[in-house]
Order: C-alpha cells, then sequence, then structure tokens
C-alpha cells in the first residue's frame, strides 16, 4: 500500500513508554520484490520466452524450502468448524443442496500476495452459503496450476469454507498442449505419480484444501485416460490424509477424450469415484441431472456431490436458470450448485464503481430481489442461494468481536479516526459479517442497511441503517452457539449520524421454533437521546471520537447465546445509524507482542517485513509507521509474519525510518509495538 500521511497523533510520550525491540538500523542489501500468488506449469514450458512479468515454473522442481515467497503466501487461520441454525426462511434447507464457486480474484500472473492499494477487489462476504471455493484461473502463456492468495484462504477458513487451487489444462483452442497433461500424470520408476505428491506437498505448505482437476486438452487416448484416472486415484488418496479434498471437473472422459457429459454417466463416473466431487458442465438438463442423482446414489454416493454448473459471468444474477431442474421448491433437491464466475457481481460495474456498488450488486445475487433472507421475494426470476440454502455460521466461541470489516475499504480507521487514506483491499483483514443480510423486522416501513465505506469505528466499513423508523425495527446480526457465564458481556460500538435512536440489544438463548420465525429475542433496554445521538443502557458507556461503546452484562440469562441483533426505536426521524462493533466476551484479554521485528529485504522505499510470532491467539497483526511528527500512518495488516510495502518515501529530514509491528486479537485489542528501523 502507499502510505499517505496519518491524520491522528498520538500521545506525545506513547513511543517512548512502548516497550521494542532492538531495532535495524542499517539497511538491508537484499533486494526487496512484490510477492506475487504462485503458479506453475506441471513440467515443460511453452516455446519462447515468457511475457514481461511472467515467471515460467515447474511444479515438478518446487520445494517448500527453496520458495522465497512462501511466507506471504502460506495461509494462517485454520478451517473452522460450522453448524447450521434453524433456516431463515421456509424454502431454504439444510442438508440438501450446496454450493460451490468458481471464482477469479485477478490475473494468473502478478496476483498481489497480501491485498494491493485499491478498493476495487471482488470482496466475498456471502461465506454463509458456500460450501467449497475454487480459486479459478491459469492459462496457457503464464501456468496452469494456481495456489490461492493467503487473504482469500484466511477469509474462507474463518467461515468454515475450504479453499481449493485450480489445476487447468486448457482446450488446444487457447494453447492447450497435450504434453502437459503426460507430463501431469507421469509415473516414477516405483509407478507412482510425483505431481500428485507435489500438489499435495503444495497444498499443505500453503495452508489451503486440495484441488480442482480440470482436464481440457482434446487428443488424449485411453491410455492417457487411465493414465489419468491412476494419478487422480493416487491425488485423492494422498490429499485425504492431509484433510485436503479433490475435485474433478467433468471434461476429460475415461477414453482420454475430452466431452463435456453434463452429467455423470458412464463416461466420467470412474472420475467421480476416484475424487471427492464432481463439477457437472453447463451442458445439463432436468433429465441428466435427474439421471445424475440416482447414479450417484447407486454407486453409494451422496447425490449432492455433483455440482450443476451455473454459468454466470456474463449475466450474473441475471442468468435464465432452470432452478427446478437443480432446486425444485416443492420436492426433494436433485444437486448441488456450482457458480461459474460469481465475481460478475463486480466485473459488470461500469468504471468507477464504488465498494457499495458492489456490495448492492453482490447481495442482490447471494440474497434476491428483496435484500432480506428472512422475506424472499417468490417472484424473483433469480433464484438466490439465500432461497434454496440454509446459512451456516461459525460463531461458536468466546471472545467473538467484528468490526464489520468487509476486506477492502476507500481508507483505514482507528477508533474512528482516519490513520490511513489510502484505498486497499486485504481479504485476510475481513470480518466474519452478518450471515443473514439484511434480515429486517418492523411493521413499519423497511429501512436501507448496508455496508458503508464513509465511516468506520476500525477497518474500512460500518453498518448503516438510514430510514424513518416509524416503528421499531430489529436487525439479526448474528446466529451464534456461544457459551454464556456469570461474566458474559456483550460491547456495542455506534453512532447516530442523524435523527434520533434508542438501541436495545437484543439477544435469544434458544432457536425460533420454525424456519423464517424471529428468533425469541430478549430486549435490554435502552435509554433516550436527543436528535444527532443514541442512548443505551448499560454497565458502562465510553465516548470516542463520536462513537459510543456501551457494554452490557448479560444478567440473568444463562445456557448459549443463538442470536444477537439490535433494536432501533427513533426518537426523532430520519435516523442515520451507525454500527461500528460488536463484541462478546467474559475476560478481556490483550495479545502479548510479536518478537524479532526486522527488514529482510530492501530496494530503495520498497521493504519486506517479518517478525516472529506472538505468543497466544493472534487475529492478525499490523504494521505503522511513526513518523517525525509524533503521528503514526497506518501501513497494512495480515495474518501472515511477513509483509511488503512498496514505494515509501523518506520524510523531510529523515534520515531513519521508524516502523511499529503490533499483534491484534480477537477483540481488537493491540499488543504493545515493537520496533524496526530503516536507514534510507
Amino acid at each position: 500500500m502507499n502510505p499517505t500521511r496519518r491524520t491522528v497523533l498520538i500521545a506525545a510520550g506513547a513511543a517512548a513508554l512502548a516497550p521494542s525491540l532492538p531495532a535495524t538500523a542499517a539497511p538491508v542489501a537484499t533486494p526487496a520484490t512484490q510477492p506475487y500468488a504462485s503458479y506453475w506449469y506441471p513440467d515443460s514450458f511453452p516455446s519462447g520466452t515468457p511475457d514481461t512479468g511472467i515467471t515460467w515454473r515447474s511444479l515438478k522442481s518446487w520445494r517448500a524450502a527453496d520458495d522465497p515467497d512462501l511466507a506471504f503466501n502460506a495461509a494462517s487461520v485454520p478451517l473452522a468448524a460450522r453448524f447450521t441454525p434453524t433456516p431463515a426462511n421456509t424454502t431454504a434447507r439444510s442438508g440438501q443442496a450446496r454450493i460451490q464457486a468458481l471464482v477469479s480474484f485477478g490475473p494468473t500472473s502478478s496476483n498481489p500476495s497480501q491485498g494491493s492499494a485499491t478498493a476495487d477487489h471482488y470482496a466475498l462476504t456471502h461465506w454463509a452459503y458456500l460450501d467449497e471455493l475454487v480459486f479459478w484461473g491459469g492459462s496457457a502463456g503464464e501456468g496452469l496450476i494456481l495456489a490461492p492468495n493467503a487473504p482469500i484462504v484466511d477469509a474462507a477458513h474463518r467461515h468454515g469454507v475450504p479453499v481449493l487451487g485450480n489445476i487447468f489444462l486448457p482446450p488446444v483452442a487457447y494453447g492447450g498442449q497435450l504434453q502437459w497433461t503426460r507430463d501431469l500424470v507421469q509415473k516414477d520408476s516405483a509407478g507412482h505419480y510425483p505431481l500428485a505428491a507435489q500438489l499435495v506437498a503444495v497444498a499443505a505448505a500453503y495452508g489451503f484444501d486440495g484441488w480442482f482437476v480440470n482436464a481440457e486438452t482434446g487428443g488424449g487416448n485411453s491410455a492417457l485416460g487411465s493414465a489419468m484416472l491412476g494419478f487422480v486415484r493416487e491425488l485423492k488418496s494422498l490429499a485425504a490424509a492431509k484433510g485436503q479434498r479433490v475435485t474433478w471437473y467433468d471434461a476429460m472422459t475415461v477414453n482420454g477424450s475430452v466431452s463435456w457429459q453434463g452429467a455423470l454417466d458412464s463416461q466420467n463416473q470412474a472420475f467421480f469415484q476416484a475424487a471427492d466431487d464432481m463439477f457437472v458442465d453447463f451442458r445439463w438438463s432436468s433429465g441428466t441431472l435427474a439421471s445424475s442423482g440416482r447414479k450417484a446414489v447407486q454407486l453409494g454416493r451422496n447425490r449432492y456431490e455433483l455440482w450443476a454448473g451455473v454459468d454466470v459471468e456474463s449475466n450474473g444474477s441475471n442468468t435464465s436458470v432452470n432452478w427446478d431442474a437443480i432446486v425444485p421448491t416443492g420436492k426433494a433437491h436433485v444437486t448441488s450448485i456450482g457458480f461459474y464466475r460469481p465475481e460478475w457481481t463486480r466485473n459488470h460495474l461500469p468504471a468507477g464503481r464504488t465498494p457499495g456498488d458492489f456490495h448492492a450488486a453482490d447481495d442482490r445475487f447471494w440474497t434476491g430481489r428483496s435484500l432480506d433472507p428472512s422475506r424472499p421475494d417468490g417472484s424473483d426470476p433469480w433464484r438466490a442461494p439465500a432461497v434454496s440454502v440454509a446459512d451456516r455460521s461459525t460463531v461458536s466461541s468466546v471472545p467473538f468481536a467484528s468490526v464489520f470489516n468487509t476486506g477492502h475499504g476507500l481508507r483505514w480507521y482507528e477508533e474512528g479516526a482516519v490513520t490511513s487514506d489510502t484505498p486497499w483491499n486485504h481479504l485476510g483483514l475481513q470480518d466474519r459479517p452478518p450471515s443473514r443480510r439484511w434480515a429486517v423486522r418492523t411493521t413499519g416501513q423497511r429501512p436501507t442497511v448496508t455496508f458503508d465505506f464513509a465511516d468506520a469505528w476500525r477497518g474500512g466499513s460500518s453498518v448503516l441503517v438510514d430510514g424513518e423508523l416509524d416503528q421499531p425495527v430489529v436487525l439479526d446480526l448474528y446466529a451464534t452457539r456461544l457459551p454464556i457465564t456469570v461474566d458474559t458481556v456483550v460491547e456495542l460500538t455506534h453512532r447516530a449520524d442523524a435523527g434520533g435512536v434508542n438501541v436495545e440489544l437484543a439477544v435469544a438463548t434458544a432457536e425460533p421454533g420454525t424456519a423464517g420465525a424471529t428468533p425469541p429475542y430478549t430486549y435490554l433496554s435502552g435509554g433516550s437521546s436527543g436528535s444527532g445521538g443514541s442512548g443505551f443502557c448499560g454497565s458502562a458507556v465510553n465516548s470516542v471520537n463520536g462513537w459510543q461503546t456501551t457494554t452490557v452484562r448479560l444478567t440473568g440469562l444463562s445456557g448459549t447465546l443463538h442470536a444477537i441483533g439490535v433494536r432501533l426505536t427513533a426518537t426523532d426521524g430520519p435516523v442515520r445509524w451507525r454500527l461500528g462493533g460488536l463484541a462478546v466476551q467474559d475476560t478481556p484479554r490483550t495479545p502479548a507482542a510479536p518478537t524479532d521485528a526486522r527488514i529482510t529485504a530492501a530496494s530503495g522505499g520498497d521493504l519486506r517485513f517479518a517478525w516472529g510470532a506472538a505468543p497466544g491467539d493472534v487475529r492478525h497483526y499490523e504494521l505503522h509507521r511513526l513518523l517525525p511528527d509524533g503521528t503514526r500512518r497506518f501501513l497494512g495488516g495480515t495474518c501472515q509474519r511477513a509483509y511488503f510495502v512498496p514505494g515509501l518515501r523518506p520524510e523531510q529530514g529523515e534520515q531513519t525510518a521508524r516502523f511499529e509491528v503490533r499483534a491484534v486479537g480477537e477483540l481488537y485489542t493491540a499488543s504493545a509495538p515493537v520496533t524496526v528501523t530503516h536507514t534510507w
């Protein structure tokens, strides 16, 4: 990220009092280069030389110990366990159709490892409906095997979603060469498939969950088909031993030719049996999906291990789909759904699109025309995932906190103040957002509820409720499984930008009685407020930069917290009210500081940083620059223990730049800083 001057002063003595490690005072001679997401050919390369910015690499020769960018590319968040709350509506089902998404987050080459200085990014947030994410990409001129960026894996894992790397053997019309297929399935002298072992080793080293195998290069024969089947079987066996998965794409058949079936049949069932699941090509029909589901059951498999491909790259939520062939409303679902390129929600928008524009389109895609999963629009021709598939949650342990950070923003905020006005994206910094966006319960006018990027308590966004509020409004926030103790408290950080509003915390200690019903909330009462303010009764209230943090004890409640929301009652309207943070805790926690902060490489103002892990639980790390005038400027954050910052420049009269690294915990409390310096 290109830094800009921070606008907020820190206390004059804070930097002097904070503990720090010995600084690295001398410049580092090793050149610092931008780390990118990794990609490979199986073994051999195309003829000629790569274009500028492209590096040809052989997967066969890859070794983790020799990977200079592994520290930037290895994900660190473990795959979270999920649970399924009572569905938000009467049509969404659990235990039936699942959803897979094939997403291209960026180009194959020159795709930054840890975000970049733009808010224009596919910041996927509707993880609650996803069961598998494929990091789509690859090209004949760049590389065919892609490892996903660490921020994407970290964000997905927080929501319990496994992420697969992509193996793309392209059609001949797109530059595919049959030799690359042969390279992939080559055997060693012992009869094993060395690249199968390499793929499993890459996924283990990078921290993702397996591979999507897409063999579309034509011209093969039965011998090649047999070799591919042996390869997939060994890949799955090795992958399963490491907790990884393999998904097969319906393209190559058992005779080695490429013939997209649009079904599970005799031409591809051996590959389906060798893999964990299969993406059924878009050529399916109502009849072929029905027969595919029956065949899966006959094979002793689950019909929902078949993803019926739905191509949304061109038309997104305007795509015409025979939904009753996949997820009929009146009977059991037939198969699962495989979305191809749902990042249409960003890509179809015109130049100058904003994060708000993107989230409006993305909510339409995942939630439907009503923009409220608790009351889907039955006349909507686009049957959004929220209509058919029950949402899932990973909010099951204390502490839990959210600052409603979507993983991109127009600037960076800390305690309501701007600490960098550079646009940014980094999905590893994304929170667990409310899964049911936006479930609003009122007998009056429904306000508009959105992620808003004009202001935030922390990160890049907040939740904005905007409307008349002529009747009380209940906004569902989180389905949870949080244990309640005598020490459990809930903190809300909020602000009224216009109007007056009473705020009540809504908590439920049981599930709704039926699908689509309101959780059995208890409302912890709030107080009156004047125009432009907000009131809340709690054990403590603190105000910073216009934001109010209220701490509420769950007195008299016990058992398990199943749902959290807020109830808003206007005292003066119309109302514009922001929610900037929510936390559930029983013990205050401040993380320990990281260790051994250092600059590992430098090229002018391009610096590579590294540090040792802070002991205990850490959500992510943040890097600031301490400027000569006493301000702190946010440079970036990451879940990794390495970070690249480009384009730094000396401040006027500055001989040595000073940087601070902090560990940030689940409650967004930050450790003391460790410091490192760089002499210009």
